[in-house]
């Protein structure tokens, strides 16, 4: 069995609009809560890089972690991210024949 999914969720805020805030989450497999905001700050930071260097964003590392997005402008409260187990959105129902859902 693998390592159990985390969602990491870090506040965020403008920092050319400072009223809007918002949040910015991340999911991949880790071993414990600490690891997971450890690995999302990494991949952020290496999506960062690669985005200010003028370059694609880094693949999703082998482990499954990656970044989809990057805003430039925002500045993340990594002090204040949190950390708990992923729960899959969807797992109370089931995608109906016409592609709504089931309950």
């Amino acid at each position: 069995m693998g390592l159990p999914y985390f969602e990491v969720d870090v506040p965020t805020r403008s920092t050319d609009e400072p009223g809007l805030r918002g949040v910015h989450v991340f999911t991949g497999p880790a071993d414990s809560r600490g690891a997971a905001v450890r690995i999302a700050h990494e991949v952020y930071d290496a999506a960062r890089a690669a985005r200010e260097a003028g370059l694609e964003f880094p693949a999703k590392r082998p482990d499954g972690w990656g970044v989809r997005g990057y805003r430039p402008g925002w500045e993340l409260d990594w002090p204040a991210a949190t950390a708990g187990r992923w729960n899959e959105p969807y797992s109370w129902g089931h995608v109906a024949d016409d592609g709504g859902f089931d309950l």
